[in-house]
């Protein structure tokens, strides 16, 4: 709690605290709340922070002459200007409207009841009157309030409300000098101050219906009312029941509506109308871009104009971002940016990260400018946003310049060591003077003096400036925020900063649109937006999901940053995000809109819901529609019932257990039918509803009741008896009380003369009665299994004479004909088949999913417990030649195997290690969970056609989602174990267990076992280039043979590979150079390699020369970073050697080489050149671990401090690959 409100609630008498504190005068009076609401709110003033006690606020503009201390006059309490000059102070940036000020006079303290108000007196025309708790609001504490009085009969207008700064006082109208307040003066330091010195301490609310009372639950102590003397004062507070209570109030105008609002059950769109942007987590970055590009509106227009309904994937920015543009625009709630995160290919770990702005920014326009191409919108961005600059150097003495003009999108500000806009502007644009050993070689002139630098050449309509307030500070050795003051205008004049030769027809005024904040620090903080939508409209406030009207000052002079102002010998705000006290202010702009004066009207045109394109609204209402539906239907839930009916065509598209799944996706032909009816309707007319859909009569379908057996199957149990009884009843007889309805609809087989022949199912069987079969198809040739129908057998009937009717239903007979499958009995039993004749066969019933039993031929259906609704599952039997061929590639030749690799099938998708645009090369398989590696292998190599032998499957780790382990050929694990390491003792259980990487080898798996992964970063220039190269070499071999390796991945010729050398590191130290003998099963495996050609310096070395290691490390040399090299150490520069030397050469060989000289040579050396290079600071140190560095100057002669072998040249520069450790991937929008 800030220091005020802490001393609004000690209610002592002594107006002089002994302690000083200090508070920006924003945070004591600008957010500063108080008190209760409808049911008298605590005001929280039970935890409070004790370090400082009151505030001294100076105003600004105060000199720093010397001012006498004035010992202020106390007021009494029935004074009431001087009180309320005292106690009440006006709110700066505010404008008052009303004030009052009310005296309730109370005789009968001890009588009074619980709750008791005052009398009701007027300010602003409203109402008011105080709210007293005599005895506490429950606490020992007197509690008082104010309340707006209107009654019931005097109700104001919906959606009223006041702005009120109050005050109020209990005090003794016998003694006025005894009085009790939650705000009172200072006293006056020895420290000279103004008269004005005040405790700023009124307190401000937001009264309204729903928050009609506010005030303070702990105003004065019980005990100490009746105590004799109050604090010293000589009498008590309330003497023989009496006392006084006065109430200064002042009533404020409203700049932007929200004044002191708590924004609880705010409503943007009527507000302002306008729509916020939810934060998914860390977005409120991407949301306050997103809101100041839609409010560009000549680029939301562009953005519309980008074809997208032909779109065969809506999973592309381009359309995410229509979409939400037009939502922003026609929404009443604020809009999810979920759709077009997922178009990003973004993840919760994009999400949940706080990404750069500038360089989302651009990738962002990188991407809608490529889908602009070939469009009518083509360069549309290019016009808004894309200025030129002009780098160049040029000659002073001579007349000779070297230029480059270059697009830009935005501009990066240095905010550092700059005041304002212009400042930094100035020191972009500042030359810098190459003279001395920094002058420039210009073609055909030599050596020259010159100037470098950048000036503009012009500046695009929408100005994005991105002011740099995250910098390296090389004290702290991390990155940090800059919350220095830095001042923009409302307007900015570019013109300064063009060229002479810039067309300036036009003037480059520019107007501020957007200002985009940051508060916080770098490791925590928040992102909102001030915009201004419209020419002559004021500025809002975009945090996320509100907006929010805002004044000109909040926008602009309150995201300055700098110090807060007013504070004296203050220890300063905290942070809300960091929690942390700071003087500065943890706000400020680091985004900055301007757009062209000129050209204001074309960029903030008035887009409509027209301009979208039509496609996109279409789609979208029906979306609303659909939602609105679903909503009706959630409504009137209780209305209806769901039934999922089964039928035979389900049945015969589905291949699995039981009659269907009730878990597929709908759109399968295998589903079941989903039906939503009123649960007052009857089955007669659902029946109805289902033979339209099988487009079938009526009385030619009748629906049976499907239960769940024991077993964890679901079959056809009994038909619905009664057509009359409705839904609700079927239901609650037939189904289990939250239970899904199901039922199997059955079609007539046998009609005569327009009427269904049902069998008679009696619910009292007897041998004769019929029973209801399913029958299932095994196929060996297709690997399918799928239902065929559904017969009726009498119970007394044998398991053999299945046979002939299922031989009549596949054809296999030669009188399987449409005559013979149709003739039935007048019961509506099929007749038997008049001939046998056909392929042997062998059946099974299918009990549960494990339990797949043969059934014998000479049994009859009751005694092989066959009752209604069982399936039966049969195949023909194969030849051991037929079988034989069938399992030869992999497949199953007995339906109870088949069955098993269903129970056990699972669904993998497999993926190229290295990705690849073909999306054909990732595809999904169906395994099962037993298989070897070498059966699933083998139908990998089948899909892919390659030999199985040649492919590595590698597993996928589930956070990353990338390659984790390779998954060992010669293990004795399935697939299911190697998927769940969990399982087995395989590997760490963290990761995917439905995807599987995969990649095609040059090799066996056999002979890649004789092999070792070794990755090796060949240097193609000094050390400022690398590539990396993964190879397989022999685990046995030697550093010979990883030479040719090299080669062929890095594409190297035969000239550069015979001056090859490859060298070990360790924590970024050569340690050994490698000589082609040595066993590649020395190296270890956390060493590095580097190749690279052995410099001709090193090859002309002459025979006084030695080499020595160098390695980079930061600041320690323990902190050690970068690629070592080895350098040639020379006794004399090679400037001196010439055929024909003169005395000073002579001097400089007996001295030996400079280390000036020896700098140009490492310059060649490494690759690094210009203010890279300057950074630099050299070293030399020894070998050992904690050796201390030893500076080189420019008169240093290395050779001479080089003479033991262990000596080493360090570099120390900054490592700059450890800045942002959290942050490894850079961000992207695919």
């Amino acid at each position: 709690m800030d220091p005020v409100s802490r001393d609004l609630d000690r209610k002592t008498r002594d107006p002089w605290p002994e302690k000083e504190a200090t508070a920006d005068v924003q945070t004591q009076m600008g957010y500063m709340q108080i008190g209760g609401g409808d049911d008298m709110l605590m005001d929280g003033y039970d935890v409070v922070d004790e370090k400082q006690d009151v505030a001294i606020i100076i105003p600004e503009g105060s000199t720093d002459e010397p001012i006498q201390p004035v010992q202020p006059t106390e007021p009494m309490a029935d004074d009431f200007e001087g009180m309320r000059e005292r106690i009440l102070p006006k709110l700066p940036d505010l404008e008052p409207e009303f004030e009052a000020t009310d005296t309730w006079h109370i005789e009968n303290y001890r009588t009074m009841t619980r709750k008791e108000r005052g009398p009701k007196f007027q300010c602003g025309g409203h109402p008011w009157r105080i709210l007293l708790f005599p005895y506490g609001n429950n606490v020992d504490y007197a509690s008082l309030y104010l309340e707006q009085a209107h009654e019931d009969d005097d109700k104001p207008e919906e959606g009223w409300y006041c702005c009120v700064q109050f005050t109020l006082v209990m005090w003794n109208p016998n003694n006025p000098s005894t009085f009790s307040c939650h705000s009172k003066p200072l006293r006056v330091s020895a420290k000279p101050l103004p008269v004005c010195v005040l405790s700023v301490l009124a307190a401000n609310h937001r009264f309204n219906a729903e928050e009609s009372d506010w005030g303070f639950t702990r105003f004065a102590e019980l005990r100490k009312l009746f105590a004799a003397q109050w604090d010293g004062s000589g009498s008590p507070m309330v003497e023989n029941d009496v006392v006084n209570i006065t109430a200064y109030v002042r009533i404020y105008k409203d700049p932007t509506g929200v004044l002191w609002h708590t924004f609880e059950n705010y409503n943007s769109k009527k507000q302002t109308g306008m729509v916020g942007l939810k934060n998914q987590g860390a977005t409120c970055y991407l949301n306050s871009l997103l809101q100041s590009l839609f409010f560009t509106n000549a680029f939301r227009k562009a953005i519309y104009k980008i074809p997208t309904e032909h779109e065969t994937e809506k999973k592309n920015s381009a359309w995410a971002l229509q979409r939400l543009f037009y939502l922003l625009q026609t929404s009443d709630d604020a809009v999810s940016t979920q759709e077009l995160t997922h178009s990003f290919g973004w993840d919760s770990k994009q999400i949940f990260e706080q990404q750069d702005v500038q360089e989302l920014s651009r990738i962002l326009m990188e991407r809608m400018e490529a889908r602009m191409k070939g469009t009518e919108a083509e360069n549309a961005l290019a016009k808004l946003f894309v200025g030129k600059m002009k780098t160049y150097i040029s000659c002073i003495n001579v007349d000779y310049e070297s230029s480059r003009i270059e697009d830009f999108w935005d501009i990066q500000l240095n905010v550092s060591g700059n005041k304002n806009l212009d400042d930094s502007f100035r020191d972009y644009v500042q030359v810098e003077t190459m003279d001395g050993e920094n002058k420039y070689f210009a073609e055909g002139h030599g050596l020259q003096d010159a100037k470098k630098g950048v000036i503009f050449e012009s500046f695009p309509q929408v100005l994005h400036l991105q002011l740099k307030r995250f910098e390296y500070d090389i004290n702290r050795d991390a990155m940090m925020k800059v919350n220095d003051r830095y001042e923009f205008p409302e307007v900015f004049d570019a013109t300064p900063y063009l060229s002479e030769s810039a067309d300036k027809s036009e003037p480059y005024l520019y107007q501020l649109h957007g200002v985009l904040v940051h508060s916080g620090d770098l490791t925590a903080g928040h992102y909102y937006a001030f915009l201004k939508p419209t020419t002559d409209g004021p500025f809002y406030k975009f945090d996320d999901d509100k907006v929010i009207p805002a004044t000109k000052r909040e926008a602009l002079e309150e995201n300055f940053g700098g110090d807060y102002a007013n504070m004296v010998n203050g220890a300063g705000v905290r942070n809300p995000y960091t929690r942390t006290l700071s003087t500065k202010r943890s706000m400020s702009a680091y985004m900055l809109v301007y757009i062209r004066q000129s050209r204001e009207k074309e960029i903030l045109v008035d887009v409509t819901e027209d301009d979208a394109p039509t496609p996109l609204a279409k789609q979208l209402h029906e979306e609303q529609a659909a939602l609105e539906r679903r909503r009706k239907e959630r409504e009137e839930q209780h209305l209806y019932l769901y039934i999922h009916v089964v039928t035979d065509d389900n049945f015969k598209a589905y291949q699995g257990f039981d009659l269907t799944s009730w878990d597929t996706d709908a759109n399968l032909p295998s589903s079941p039918h989903m039906y939503r009816v009123l649960r007052n309707s009857t089955v007669g007319e659902f029946t109805k509803t289902v033979a339209e859909t099988l487009q079938v009569p009526p009385d030619q379908v009748r629906l049976w009741v499907m239960v769940n057996r024991q077993n964890k199957t679901t079959r056809p149990d009994q038909p619905l008896p009664d057509l009359g009884m409705t839904i609700t009843e079927a239901y609650s007889r037939f189904s289990g009380r939250d239970k899904p309805f199901r039922l199997w609809a059955e079609t007539a087989t046998a009609v005569d003369n327009g009427k269904a022949l049902w069998p008679n199912i009696s619910p009292s069987p007897t041998l004769a009665a019929p029973i209801l079969i399913f029958l299932k198809h095994f196929d060996a040739e297709e690997q399918s299994l799928k239902g065929i129908g559904h017969i009726y057998m009498k119970r007394s009937s044998k398991v053999a004479e299945i046979i002939p009717v299922i031989q009549h239903l596949m054809g296999w007979s030669p009188s399987s004909d449409a005559a013979s499958l149709s003739s039935t009995t007048s019961s509506g039993l099929p007749s038997p088949p008049s001939s046998t004749t056909g392929p042997s066969m062998q059946l099974y019933e299918e009990i549960k999913h494990s339990m797949i039993e043969p059934m014998k031929a000479k049994a009859t259906l009751q005694q092989a417990e066959i009752q209604d609704g069982d399936i039966v599952c049969f195949q023909r039997s194969l030849s051991e030649k037929e079988a034989s061929v069938i399992a030869s590639t992999g497949r199953y030749t007995d339906a109870r195997e088949f069955y098993d690799y269903l129970m056990n099938r699972i669904m993998i998708q497999f993926a190229p290690k290295i990705p690849t645009e073909q999306k054909e090369n990732t595809f999904t398989l169906s395994l099962s969970k037993k298989m070897s590696y070498d059966q699933f292998s083998a139908k990998v190599g089948e899909h892919l056609k390659v030999d199985p032998t040649h492919i590595r499957f590698t597993t996928v780790a589930a956070t990353t989602g990338k390659p984790k382990q390779p998954v060992r050929r010669g293990q004795a694990a399935t697939l299911h174990q190697i998927l769940n390491p969990a399982l087995s003792t395989y590997a760490n259980p963290n990761q995917r267990s439905d995807v599987l990487f995969y990649e095609i080898l040059e090799m066996s798996i056999t002979e890649l076992e004789t092999k070792r992964s070794m990755r090796v970063t060949w240097l193609p220039e000094g050390i400022v280039k690398e590539e990396v190269l993964d190879v397989l070499a022999p685990k046995n071999g030697v550093v010979q043979d990883l030479i040719p390796l090299v080669q062929r991945k890095a594409n190297l010729s035969n000239e550069v590979t015979s001056a090859l050398r490859i060298y070990e590191a360790q924590q970024c130290k050569i340690v050994r150079e490698l000589d082609p003998n040595v066993a590649l099963a020395s190296i270890p495996d956390h060493s590095t390699l580097y190749a690279e050609t052995v410099s001709e310096e090193e090859t002309n070395a002459g025979a006084e020369d030695h080499a020595i290691y160098a390695f980079h490390f930061d600041k320690e040399p323990v902190k050690t970073h970068g690629i070592p090299f080895k350098f040639v150490v020379k006794p004399v520069s090679t400037s001196s050697r010439k055929p024909r030397w003169d005395l000073g050469q002579v001097l400089t060989c007996l001295q030996g080489e400079p280390f000036r000289e020896t700098r140009e040579r490492l310059v060649k050396r490494t690759g690094i050149k210009g203010k890279q290079f300057d950074k630099l600071k050299f070293a030399l140190m020894s070998r050992l671990t904690y050796a201390r560095p030893m500076y080189l100057n420019d008169e240093d002669v290395l050779y001479e401090m080089t003479q033991r072998s262990d000596d080493q040249l360090g570099l120390d520069h900054v490592n700059r690959t450890r800045l942002f450790p959290a942050k490894v991937d850079s961000i992207f929008i695919r």
